[in-house]
């Protein structure tokens, strides 16, 4: 966890003690913002989308995302700072047609170079997308029928050997690992209806394609159905733990789809409706008011694991 460090409000003069807060790569590795310290915060009065976000490189891989600005709320007088950040030095070569440093520009089409995306996936390689990159090395060079050895057995050459017998055939290729995710970035929920669009923004992060919500709005008492191609998901916005009836009912919605069932909720489960989820296989995520989904169950971490 990053050490605490003072803040002075530039309204009333109080110092404020904030720590910045830690993300996790794609790499693994945590990841939490440089401060610059010797810059004066900035009091927050008019909030842009593209001003929420700032471009941070992991130390570990390299790789470059965005993730949300540093703020603080003076505990005196109220007022919120922006908190300035050291911005990213040079960049690579392959970068150079987003711009300048921190630009954190997708590669076009044909740009090959060892550039990051602005989703924070990254080629780290040096390849572009459908190139080769991580993940989809081959182990080596694959065997050329057309200059395979001599038969062992004497039949000749591997193109038609002499006497009928099938020549050397070339391994099958191992199968290509999966693409890592690039990192979720959540979106602070205040209403039920946030609840519902952060967990259809996590189901897409998931890999489940044409998540439908609703186009009624949300009633804050009550769950959503979000529905996809092979999945079931319930979200509960309300303030009371989701209970055995809950998990049962949306295991029973999937059952009928032929789908994986999912819930979603905001104030946690029961004992008896984790026990029960447990033994049905059905993931469980908490959300909290920043908008992160946690899982709390085997089942869900299997789900972040290995994607839909």
């Amino acid at each position: 966890m990053a050490e605490a460090v003072p803040v002075r409000c530039p309204a009333c003069l109080r110092d404020n003690g904030y720590t910045a807060p830690v993300f996790p790569c794609a790499c693994g590795s945590p990841v939490n913002p440089p401060l610059d310290l010797a810059s004066p915060p900035v009091p927050l009065t008019h909030r842009t989308w593209s001003d929420s976000w700032v471009a941070v490189r992991c130390t570990a891989c390299g790789r470059e995302s965005e993730w949300p600005q540093p703020e603080l709320g003076c505990g005196s007088c109220g007022t919120v700072v922006r908190i300035p950040v050291h911005p990213l030095e040079g960049v690579d070569s392959g970068d150079a047609a987003g711009g300048g440093a921190g630009a954190g520009v997708e590669p076009g089409p044909g740009q090959a170079g060892g550039g990051v995306r602005r989703d924070g996936a990254g080629t780290g390689h040096g390849s572009g997308p459908g190139l080769g990159g991580p993940g989809r090395r081959r182990s080596g060079p694959r065997p050329d029928p057309r200059h395979a050895g001599p038969d062992p057995r004497g039949a000749g050459s591997a193109g038609g050997p002499a006497d009928g017998q099938p020549g050397h055939v070339p391994l099958p290729l191992p199968p290509a690992a999966p693409l890592p995710r690039p990192a979720f970035r959540p979106v602070t929920i205040r209403t039920a209806r946030d609840a519902v669009a952060t967990a259809a923004l996590y189901l897409r992060w998931l890999g489940f394609q044409d998540v439908r919500q609703p186009d009624a709005r949300p009633i804050p008492s009550a769950a959503v159905d979000l529905r996809a191609p092979g999945l079931v998901a319930q979200v509960d916005p309300t303030t009371a733990p989701a209970g055995l009836r809950a998990v049962e009912c949306v295991w029973l919605n999937g059952l009928t789809a032929s789908a994986t069932s999912v819930y979603f909720t905001l104030a946690g489960y029961t004992e008896d409706a984790r026990t029960r989820a447990d033994d049905l296989g059905i993931p469980l995520f908490v959300m909290d008011l920043t908008g992160m989904p946690q899982p709390v169950n085997d089942p869900a971490d299997e789900l972040v694991r290995s994607g839909a």
